[in-house]
């Protein structure tokens, strides 16, 4: 069984293709580094698996159920979760109140629009918890507002361990770190378990070369290079893309 696997997946906006049969296997506990110059359709890729777009052709597996025309809202609850390069938190509200929003998505009482969420401490005792995993529960009645970048960064990642994913899609976390917040964030993310699979896209090949057992060097939206880091490193494919040698 596969954590995730993508069989010849295609995606067009017009005569662009930005995704061009892309296969992906993931296997269950893997660590593995998406990495590609601007433009390589690597976000897009993320979104076509967690189905914010629809792909023209091929599918998405996720441990071996297929996905493919299951709808985006769905698919966090099969065990899919993502943060995204440009962070998307509710900066007036409180560190543990974006959490406690993030479990309200899987929650039936996502449903219910006269629950109060002061009243739901079972809710509200998880999102300290979630906090406290990267190192933030000091900080939980703090606006987002008032927050570093660095830590808005760990508040994202947070909200996507607190729907227990079985995979998770880190979409340039160390995107505009210092080299002290990239340190810590590497960190944080060396701390999560491995029954949860991690596929995370990085646009400097440098920065996430420690995460990675395996990358895949995507390119104009295809699979140019798949291996290990020593393989993919001394890969004349990899140094042409990046050095143009």
């Amino acid at each position: 069984m596969t954590a995730l696997a993508l069989h010849d997946l295609n995606k067009a906006f017009g005569g662009l293709r930005v995704t061009s049969s892309v296969n992906l296997v993931v296997e269950p506990g893997e660590r593995r580094l998406i990495i590609g110059p601007n433009g390589a359709g690597k976000t897009t890729l993320f979104n076509l698996i967690t189905g914010e777009l629809r792909a023209d052709a091929g599918r998405i597996m996720l441990f071996d159920r297929d996905l493919t025309g299951i709808a985006a809202r769905r698919r966090a609850h099969l065990g899919l979760a993502r943060t995204y390069q440009i962070i998307t938190l509710f900066p007036g509200e409180t560190l543990a109140r974006n959490v406690t929003l993030s479990l309200l998505g899987l929650s039936p009482l996502r449903w219910n629009p006269f629950v109060r969420l002061k009243g739901q401490h079972g809710l509200l005792a998880r999102a300290r918890e979630t906090l406290a995993r990267v190192g933030l529960d000091h900080l939980a009645d703090r606006p987002v507002g008032q927050t570093s970048y660095g830590e808005r960064r760990r508040v994202e990642i947070a909200m996507a361990l607190a729907q227990s994913p079985k995979v998770l899609l880190l979409d340039e976390p160390f995107a505009g770190l210092s080299v002290e917040e990239r340190r810590d964030v590497l960190a944080l993310i060396g701390t999560i378990p491995r029954d949860v699979t991690i596929v995370m896209i990085e646009h400097d090949m440098d920065v996430a070369l420690e995460f990675a057992e395996r990358i895949t060097v995507l390119h104009f939206g295809q699979v140019i290079v798949e291996g290990t880091r020593a393989e993919v490193v001394q890969h004349p494919r990899t140094r042409e893309i990046y050095l143009g040698e």
